[in-house]
């Protein structure tokens, strides 16, 4: 069965680098951040228009391809991240998280029996249709799947040392933007406010011995979070990088042009 290498690679000590899936309806796009050497893909369901059908194709595509499909879903319901891990999703990210009592009823939906509530509906995909016991899928399945609990308001920064001492939780992943709107500094992504705010977080995440991470909107925001520390690391999505290249290339061709005679 698939072993999930974004966690492998965190158990190591390493920092893993992701891109989001927001806009663009095709599979073809988690083949190609493979191939561009990417841990993850972040497929988005929350401000994404994704269907389950487009977020199934999207993680089947992932995992042969061999990158970490972890799916963002809309809220904390069972119905949704029990369909989602059924279809492969090797982690799913929880948002909007605040209340103790919600997000450790929601981490213990991830997670099989006895270490959670999850049911059993296996979809052959899920286990690359090999053929395997309860228990061997139960167990490959508990420690494959990656738990991600986003920070995103002032409210989780303050709770976030009962918050990180549950159990299950892997990653937290910082929602900048959203923090910044609760900081009261809407966009200001670089403001010493929101920066102090989340240095104080990966520390706290270090001291639960979970692994501090962000979804950030650009490379060069990811490159800064690096650096101070943070080891799951999301630079932008799909429709900004496109976006992005596309500019860059005509800027090029636009010179050539300019510079023949007229």
């Amino acid at each position: 069965m698939r072993v999930n290498q974004t966690r492998e690679r965190l158990a190591k000590g390493e920092t893993v680098f992701g891109c989001g899936l927001q806009v663009y309806r095709s599979p073809e796009i988690a083949r190609t951040f493979a191939a561009a050497g990417f841990d993850y893909v972040f497929i988005d369901t929350e401000h994404g228009s994704y269907n389950l059908e487009t977020v199934h194709d999207m993680i089947i595509a992932s995992n042969d391809a061999g990158i970490t499909p972890i799916v963002r879903v809309a809220e904390l319901l069972y119905s949704l991240i029990a369909r989602l891990l059924d279809s492969g999703a090797q982690g799913v990210i929880l948002p909007r998280v605040e209340d103790p009592r919600l997000l450790e009823e929601a981490l213990s939906w991830m997670r099989f029996p006895p270490v959670g509530k999850r049911g059993y509906g296996v979809n052959t995909t899920m286990i690359g249709y090999e053929s395997r016991s309860f228990n061997e899928i139960m167990e490959s399945q508990n420690r494959n799947t990656l738990a991600v609990v986003q920070f995103e308001t002032t409210t989780a920064m303050e709770r976030a040392e009962e918050l990180l001492s549950l159990k299950g939780i892997d990653i937290a992943m910082v929602g900048p933007a959203d923090l910044s709107i609760s900081l009261g500094i809407p966009g200001q992504l670089d403001n010493p406010l929101l920066i102090s705010t989340v240095d104080r977080l990966i520390e706290q995440c270090n001291r639960h011995g979970v692994v501090p991470g962000i979804q950030t909107r650009g490379v060069g925001m990811a490159k800064m979070w690096a650096e101070r520390g943070m080891r799951f690391v999301g630079a932008a999505a799909e429709h900004v990088l496109l976006l992005e290249r596309a500019k860059e290339a005509v800027a090029q061709l636009r010179a050539v042009r300019a510079a023949q005679p007229a």
